[in-house]
């Protein structure tokens, strides 16, 4: 990535303008960055889960910011989204093959990060 550019995956010829305010490069990493996209992304790396099973596994998101999380990074194309026709409906949430590759070095972050907090910091 030379200057803040960095090539587009299908269009090697058009560079994304990354820190330009309306690249769309740069809207999935805010997206990704966000409070709460880090936590849904680490929470869905070793499984899909459906909505009630991530909002328990994520201690403080409100059901309004889980479902824009997730409705931002299935637009994304980091999350794919399961609707079951049942009564009340069972949405599924996965990662994508792009969702993983995002996810893993966040979860690398994380492993690293506590790794090195002593015990008493980590509770």
């Amino acid at each position: 990535m030379a200057g803040g550019v960095q090539r587009s995956g299908g269009e090697a010829e058009k560079p994304y303008e990354v820190f330009h305010t309306d690249c769309p490069a740069r809207d999935v990493v805010d997206h990704v960055t966000s409070r709460w996209g880090v936590w849904v992304l680490i929470a869905l790396r070793a499984n899909s889960l459906r909505f009630y099973e991530l909002r328990e596994s994520i201690q403080g998101i409100s059901e309004k910011m889980l479902a824009q999380t997730l409705r931002a990074l299935v637009q994304d194309g980091l999350l794919w989204r399961e609707v079951e026709p049942t009564t009340p409906p069972q949405v599924t949430y996965g990662l994508t093959e792009f969702g993983r590759e995002v996810g893993e070095p966040l979860t690398d972050l994380l492993d690293r990060v506590t790794r090195r907090l002593s015990p008493r910091d980590a509770g």
